[in-house]
């Protein structure tokens, strides 16, 4: 199996803005150069374990959160991200969300994805 290096470049970038740090700060941080953090969020080079191990603690976040397309049991980053995700929504916004949500379950599992 093949690692998605640009997916776990996308999802450090996401994680990085979510944290509110630059692509400089956080590659100050892991001890690399900011072109090399650009590379690596672009998925124009690939990232090393510990230089992966090194960004997940700076950004607070588990590696599984930065692998998950390139895992194949990966259920718990995506409940995580969920979670967060509906964690600043008032009722009127979840019954929504959870009404389409249901809607696209169904089509999925309807057209046997």
């Amino acid at each position: 199996m093949e690692l998605d290096y640009k997916s776990i470049g996308q999802h450090i970038r996401s994680c990085r803005l979510r944290t509110g740090i630059s692509q400089e700060q956080l590659a100050e941080q892991t001890g690399i150069s900011p072109t090399h953090m650009s590379n690596i969020e672009t998925g124009t080079t690939r990232v090393s374990l510990t230089t992966l191990v090194s960004i997940a603690n700076a950004l607070g976040v588990t590696a599984d959160t930065l692998l998950c397309d390139s895992l194949t049991h990966a259920r718990a980053p995506y409940e995580r991200a969920y979670d967060e995700l509906l964690s600043d929504c008032n009722a009127h916004e979840l019954r929504l969300i959870t009404s389409t949500t249901s809607a696209l379950k169904a089509a999925l599992r309807t057209k046997g994805n």
